[in-house]
Formats: C-alpha cells, sequence, structure tokens
C-alpha cells in the first residue's frame, strides 16, 4: 500500500475528558493497526502546518471547532473561511475523505456545502472505536485507489502481480543485473521496482503508446482534460522531439514557416526534415542582452507579408501563404506572451500556430497566467473558421515534476485546418520509440495528475509565493547593505518592476513593500508596461507580454536594462564560477544577469542558501580576496593566468574587456536585425551538402562571406546566430564582431569560455562548417 497519513485534529478541549481522550486514542492506535500513520494535532495552527507539509494524507478526521472556524495562515495574505475543512480541500480536493468529530448533537446550521463535500459525521461517544477505524480506513484506500491516474494505477496493479518476464528487455526484471558484480551496484542503486516496470510493449493489457490505447491512451486523454485540450500525446524524447513531430506533420517541401528567431535549435531542425522554407520573426532585445518579445506591430498580416517579401527563398516557395508559425512562450527567462492576442495577430496569416511551451507547462493551472499560454488561445475573437489550429509543447520535465526527456503535445482544433489526427499519428510513429520506457510514461501520467483539480493551483501558488519572498528578500538586503555605511553598498539585484499598483486603490507601492497577496494573485503587477525602464523593451502594447515570477533573473552591477556601462562591474560568469563552488549550480548565466528556477521543488532553505552566497560573494570582494580563496580550481587548472589575481582584479579584467569591445551592443545588433543574414538555399538544402560531405571547416578570420552548412547558436543566448545556407556578412558586420569577441574572450580568460554549438574550438580559434566552394 502507498504511504499513507491519516490527520485527526481535534480541538484540546474535546479530548480533555478521560473518555473521549481513550477513544481518540484507540482510534488512532487501530488505524495504525491498518498501516496508516496517524498525526494528530490539537490546534488550527497546527493543522495547517500539517495539511501544507503533508502531501500524504489520505484522510482526515475533524472536529468541527477547527473545521468551521476561520484561519489566518501565516503566507495566506488574508483569512481562509471555512477553517481546517476549507484548506483540506483547497489543498487535496473533495476526494479527500474528511469525517466530522463531534460529541455532541448534530447541528441544523452547517453550511450546506459542508454537507455536500464531507464523508460523514463521527459520534465520538457512540460507535465503537473499531468501527469508527475501519470505516476511515475503507475510505482511504478508496481515495489512494481513486487518485492514481490511469497509467500509473494499472502499471502498479500490473506489477503487484508479480508476472514472469519472456519478453524483453533482456534484464528481465533486474534479475540479469543481479549476475554482474557491476550489474548488481547498478540494480541496488536503483532498486528493484525501476527494473520491474521496465516492461515490453508485448504487455497487451497497459495498452498502445502508438495506437493510444488501453491505460495509455486513457492516460493521454486524461491528460488533455487536465491541461485543456482537445489532444495530448505523451511524447518520450523531450520537446524537441515533440517540435519536429509538429513540423514535420504540418508542412510539406517548400512550403513557407514563420519561425521566432528566439526558437529552439530543435525547430530548426524540423524545417531540415521537412524541406520548409523559413520566414523569421525578430524579437526584441534589451541592453541586458535578455532575448524580450516579438513586438505586436511584426506579427500582423501586413508585417508578415513584408517579412516573406524581404526573404529571397520565400519567393521559390510553393504559395506565398505560411502554413505554419511557431512563437517561443515562455522565453528562457520567462516573458510570457497573451497568446490570445498572438492568435489574433497572426491567426491571418498561417493555418497552423505552435507555441513551444518547454518551460511553461504550468501555465493552465494558476489565474495569474490568464490568457498566457497556448491552450487559452481559444479564448480569441476570430471566427472558427478563420481560427488556425493550435499546437502547445511542454516539457514535462523541467518545471513539472516528470522524469528527465517526459513531455507532452497538446492540441487545440481550429476550423482554418481542422486536426488530422491520422496523419499526425504517422509522424509520431516516425519519431517516437517501439521501446518506450514504462516509468517514463507512468512519470507523464503522475506529472498530469498532480496538476488536477485544486491541486495545480496550489503547488503553482507555493512556487509563485516562495519566488516573490526571494525577489523581496533580495531588495530588502540590499538596502540593508546600503544603509549598514560600513561597507561599499553595491549588491545584485533582481530584474522586476521597482514599483507595482494595486488595481482595487490605484496606490503605487515599491515592490519589495507590496503585499505578498497582491503580487501573487495579480497578473498587473508583472505585465511589462511600454516603455517602461525597468525592462527595456520597446514596441510593446499593454498586456502584451508579463514576466513569469518564478523565473527569476539576477543582476550584476556594469550595465542597466537600457545598455548604459558603468565604470565599475562585475561580470556574471564570475559570480556564478564561485556559486558552483558552493554547489548551486543556476540555469543559465548570460553577461551581467543569471537565471534561477522557482519550480515546485522549491524550499526556503535552498533560496536562503543562494541569499547566503551572493552575501560571502560580496563579503569577498569588498575584502579584496585572493582569488585562489575563491576560485581554487580555476587557479589550480591556470596558475600562471590567475594565481596573482584578486577577485575584484579579475572582475575588473573581465569587465574592461567586455565594457570596451561592446558585447552587449554588439549582442543585440546581431539578433534584432529585422533582416537576419541573407539565406542563398533552405536548411535542407544545405543539410544535404552536408551530408554528401560538400564542407569545410572554415575559420573565424575567413567567414566573410560564406554559407554555412550547420547553425552555429551561443549559450548564452542560445538562439541560432547563424542558421544553415545563411550567408555571412561583411568582415565589419555585427555578427562577425560578435563572434571574434567571442574568441577573443576564451583566449584571454580560460576557464570562461562560451558555450557555441556548430563551433569546432582548436588551439584557441573558432571554426565554423561552411558549404564548400565552386572552384
Amino acid at each position: 500500500m502507498t504511504k499513507s497519513t491519516i490527520l485527526i485534529a481535534v480541538e484540546k478541549a474535546a479530548v480533555d475528558s478521560a473518555v473521549p481522550a481513550a477513544k481518540v486514542a484507540q482510534v488512532c492506535a487501530e488505524l495504525r493497526e491498518c498501516g496508516h500513520e496517524v498525526m494528530v494535532v490539537h490546534s488550527a495552527v497546527d493543522a495547517v502546518s500539517a495539511i501544507t507539509s503533508q502531501a500524504d494524507l489520505a484522510a482526515a478526521v475533524v472536529s468541527w471547532e477547527l473545521a468551521g472556524g476561520t484561519l489566518q495562515p501565516a503566507d495566506a495574505g488574508r483569512p481562509v473561511a471555512g477553517g481546517v475543512l476549507r484548506m483540506l480541500l483547497d489543498r487535496f480536493s473533495a476526494r479527500l475523505p474528511v469525517f466530522l468529530l463531534t460529541d455532541g448533537d448534530y447541528s441544523e446550521e452547517t453550511p450546506l456545502w459542508v454537507s455536500e463535500v464531507i464523508n460523514g459525521w463521527i459520534w465520538l461517544l457512540e460507535d465503537t472505536p473499531d468501527f469508527i477505524a475501519g470505516r476511515v480506513d475503507f475510505a482511504a484506500r478508496q481515495y489512494l485507489d481513486q487518485i492514481l491516474p490511469p497509467f500509473f494505477r494499472e502499471l502498479r496493479r500490473f506489477d503487484d502481480t508479480h508476472p514472469y518476464s519472456w519478453h524483453t528487455p533482456a534484464h528481465a526484471g533486474g534479475i540479469a543485473f543481479l549476475k554482474s558484480p557491476v550489474g548488481r551496484a547498478f540494480y541496488d542503486y536503483y532498486g528493484e521496482r525501476l527494473f520491474r516496470t521496465d516492461i515490453s510493449v508485448s504487455v497487451g493489457e497497459l495498452g498502445s503508446l502508438f495506437e493510444h490505447t488501453g491505460p495509455v491512451g486513457d492516460a493521454e486523454r486524461n491528460a488533455a482534460r487536465i491541461f485543456g485540450a482537445d489532444e495530448t500525446y505523451f511524447v518520450l524524447h523531450g520537446t524537441s522531439t515533440s517540435n519536429r513531430m509538429i513540423i514535420h506533420s504540418a508542412v510539406a517541401n517548400d512550403e513557407i514557416t514563420l519561425l521566432d528567431r528566439n526558437c529552439h535549435k530543435a525547430i530548426n531542425h524540423g524545417v531540415i526534415l521537412a524541406g520548409a522554407r523559413p520566414v523569421y520573426l525578430v524579437p526584441s532585445r534589451n541592453g541586458y542582452g535578455i532575448t524580450g518579445p516579438i513586438p505586436p506591430r511584426r506579427l500582423t498580416p501586413d508585417a508578415v507579408r513584408a517579412q516573406i517579401e524581404r526573404t529571397p527563398l520565400a519567393a521559390r516557395a510553393v504559395s506565398a501563404d505560411p502554413v505554419y508559425a511557431v512563437i517561443t512562450n515562455s522565453t528562457y527567462d520567462g516573458l510570457c506572451y497573451d497568446t490570445v492576442r498572438v492568435k489574433e495577430l497572426l491567426g491571418a496569416s498561417t493555418r497552423i500556430l505552435h507555441f513551444d511551451e518547454a518551460w511553461f507547462a504550468y501555465g493552465h493551472f494558476n489565474p495569474l497566467y490568464a490568457r498566457r499560454y497556448g491552450m487559452a488561445a481559444d479564448g480569441s475573437a476570430l471566427p472558427d473558421a478563420q481560427s488556425p489550429t493550435v499546437f502547445a509543447t511542454q516539457s514535462s520535465h523541467k518545471l513539472l515534476a516528470a522524469l528527465s526527456q517526459a513531455a507532452m503535445i497538446h492540441v487545440k482544433s481550429g476550423g482554418k485546418a481542422p486536426f488530422d489526427r491520422a496523419r499526425f499519428d504517422e509522424t509520431y510513429m516516425m519519431h517516437g520509440t517501439t521501446s518506450p520506457l514504462y516509468p517514463m510514461i507512468a512519470s507523464c501520467d503522475v506529472a498530469a495528475g498532480m496538476m488536477d483539480g485544486p491541486a495545480g493551483q496550489w503547488l503553482t501558488t507555493e512556487a509563485i509565493t516562495e519566488a516573490i519572498r526571494f525577489r523581496q528578500a533580495m531588495i530588502r538586503l540590499g538596502g540593508r547593505l546600503a544603509d549598514a555605511g560600513d561597507r561599499p553598498p553595491w549588491f545584485f539585484g533582481v530584474w522586476q518592476p521597482a514599483e507595482v499598483t494595486d488595481p482595487d486603490t490605484g496606490r503605487r507601492t515599491a515592490f519589495h513593500q507590496a503585499p505578498l497577496a497582491l503580487l501573487r494573485t495579480e497578473p498587473g503587477c508583472w505585465t511589462l508596461e511600454p516603455d517602461a525602464d525597468w525592462h527595456g523593451f520597446t514596441d510593446l502594447e499593454p498586456g502584451f507580454c508579463m514576466l513569469d515570477p518564478v523565473k527569476v533573473t539576477i543582476t550584476c552591477p556594469g550595465v542597466d536594462a537600457r545598455g548604459d556601462v558603468s565604470g565599475f562591474g562585475i561580470p556574471a560568469r564570475v559570480v556564478t564560477a564561485y556559486l558552483e563552488t558552493r554547489r548551486i549550480v543556476v540555469e543559465k548565466t548570460d553577461v551581467y544577469t543569471f537565471l534561477v528556477l522557482f519550480s515546485m521543488g522549491i524550499t526556503k532553505g535552498k533560496w536562503g542558501t543562494l541569499l547566503d552566497a551572493l552575501t560571502d560573494f560580496k563579503y569577498f570582494y569588498d575584502n579584496d580576496t585572493a582569488l585562489g580563496d575563491v576560485l581554487p580550481e580555476l587557479v589550480r587548472a591556470h596558475p600562471e593566468r590567475y594565481a596573482r589575481l584578486t577577485l575584484p582584479q579579475l572582475c575588473a579584467e573581465v569587465h574592461d574587456y567586455l565594457a570596451e569591445s561592446k558585447i552587449v551592443r554588439l549582442l543585440n545588433e546581431a539578433f534584432t536585425s529585422p533582416t537576419p543574414p541573407p539565406a542563398v538555399m533552405t536548411p535542407g538544402e544545405a543539410y544535404q551538402h552536408f551530408i554528401r560531405g560538400e564542407t569545410e571547416l572554415v575559420a573565424l578570420a575567413d567567414l566573410a562571406d560564406r554559407v554555412v552548412a550547420t547553425q552555429v547558436t551561443t549559450t548564452p543566448p542560445g538562439i541560432p546566430v547563424l542558421m544553415p545556407g545563411e550567408r555571412v556578412g561583411s568582415p565589419e558586420s555585427p555578427l562577425l564582431e560578435y563572434l571574434r569577441v567571442l574568441e577573443a574572450f576564451d583566449q584571454r580568460f580560460p576557464g570562461f569560455a562560451s558555450e557555441t554549438h556548430g563551433v569546432h574550438h582548436e588551439d584557441g580559434k573558432y571554426w565554423i562548417r561552411c558549404v564548400t566552394e565552386q572552384r
């Protein structure tokens, strides 16, 4: 049986006399005999703590005095009417069996909603402890079975029958591993259950991932209901494969696709597979180098037509009408579009609209994100006949709770090009595996089940709450350090508005002083007001874009959102290198910013440790600490370069180089030109040259005017600088100058090299694969 806890929340006064106290003790003893853990609390405060921390509650017995009052939990920001009972419903849903306990008379004043959600009353002095415990145990076991989502439930039942395996995989439930010393170590590390549930598609009773039948099909349909989709597909190779599936199923050879230039490289791989002709929609960027949204004026039908006309490849397309468009939502840095508005803008130009939501699978589950996720786009004013089919691809493993590579595709069919399931299934099978990992299917099923009902809002609200607390704590700590007067006043910042407005009162409040309840419920606190200084983007409409609070960008001194460079700076790469020595690994490091994610697995201890580490970095900097004491492994690896430096000296050297090279300005110019490098062949045509061996490595110094054969992606920001088939500009172009600055940086600061995909590194030089020139 699944580990389970029964909560007994009884007001102290109710069990002060000997008889009720003895009865409660006997009920608890019987429940423990049934295999449950039992937690007894005597106050509303303790009950709230148990409800918040115990995800394994299988039932609750609550005295009416605690169930029906009004609570003021420490983090609620508002009273909770209905007391402990209401919190139980908000946390676990009405399916959780709750019994109201009393030793008095039945009250006809009990609110009707209470009668509708409880499992019954317990009169402590009438029924026997054995009978009471039996009813609670039965309800708890029913609940534990019912909450399991379809596939996971059947997989457990199958495993519980202890079948002999005469099919693949050959480890046969893990037994093969036990015949080898190294295999035994592997088996002991992961445990028997993983291997017993790693089974073959020959097990027909669990259904087919390709045919979407049986428990697998039930699980996908259940996920579609939970995520608000018409159809949902489980994908076991991540959003990368999901993206390729959609393009390959929707776009034919030589058709036009509209691609967010800020798209994942898998989108471009899909274009290669489909033989499509890409036309790029160029996003904005700010002074930090953060990629912003595509301005709405670039998404109108007239703007799209103009962009197609500026793209030479589009002239040879089978039709001037694009068949597919993709938007990255949310961006890596947490910028979420108003998807309803995007659909209204792009709906006139394409029949298929794809939101790549690899980092935003939780958007559907919190009202803070209303209109911000792909499956919400059907709320647009477009008539159904003019409405494109909408896809959303989500990495379930990134910010939900699932195994790595677990992903989902969600579909909303539109009248302009109704979703053709049979055609999509053919492409799905082409990219899928005939040997799926059943625990990964189960993790998709469980990831959806965890978000079902009120649980989704509870879990996302908790993550949002902790992110806001961290954001406010950062600003307050910076203020305290500045006010202390005994040290330099600098500290790290957070990329967010300095002030927010309460829509009910119109009052503006400093962000770090704003009520928690306002920040976690009011989207207006997070939307990017047009031309606001804090975000640094232009060409926005009111409400068009919103910053996701759980994606926290920490800013370092040196540059601001408008791109103004200061004389004093602390490059982010130095900071995150120190954080790694503290076993703190961030999601992304940029020039003067780095990103941390507040997923549902966040804890106060986790973000408190980050705060402490940043404070320690400031201490080391302010006290001119030797670099060997701050980054010892770096100094050991490159003693001739760094051994004589202090931490401030290294920061000054790196900052001076970045400022003199104008790297942020070059980055923005390279990535925001409305006309990307001219393409002389499609990505698919360039790939044909690649696989025929008709390419060569070209040194960066000789790259001008060459046609690249593979995509070149710099991280950060993780966006393709060059696509296959594009011709590199002149030697003076911002793009080439930017790459030269990166190459020189890598040579000058070993240990801090840029991550560049599609670049061959040799002796500190960049080499890029280009199509061989005809001679």
